[in-house]
């Protein structure tokens, strides 16, 4: 696994989170949500990130399904141009 961000630009979309593995990067949740990277890890670190983080090896990483279910974001979403947040 890398450290680089699943996907590349600034502003997710609905259909960028469906893209996403079951698991995703601490800097795209927290893009996902209109933050930047160092609130998205401070949050992660003092435990009041919006959604379920698990720890992996020496970083963290964010459980989508979980990301998705906070941001409302279901199966009957148009995906291509709404932004996520």
């Amino acid at each position: 696994m890398t450290d680089k961000p699943a996907i590349d630009h600034r502003t997710l979309t609905v259909g960028d989170l469906l893209k996403l593995p079951p698991t995703t990067d601490v800097e795209t949740a927290g893009r996902a949500f209109g933050m930047g990277r160092t609130k998205a890890y401070q949050l992660v670190r003092t435990g009041k990130f919006p959604c379920q983080v698990v720890e992996c090896g020496a970083g963290y990483r964010v459980v989508t399904a979980d990301l998705m279910r906070v941001l409302g974001v279901g199966q009957n979403t148009d995906t291509d141009h709404a932004p996520a947040a």
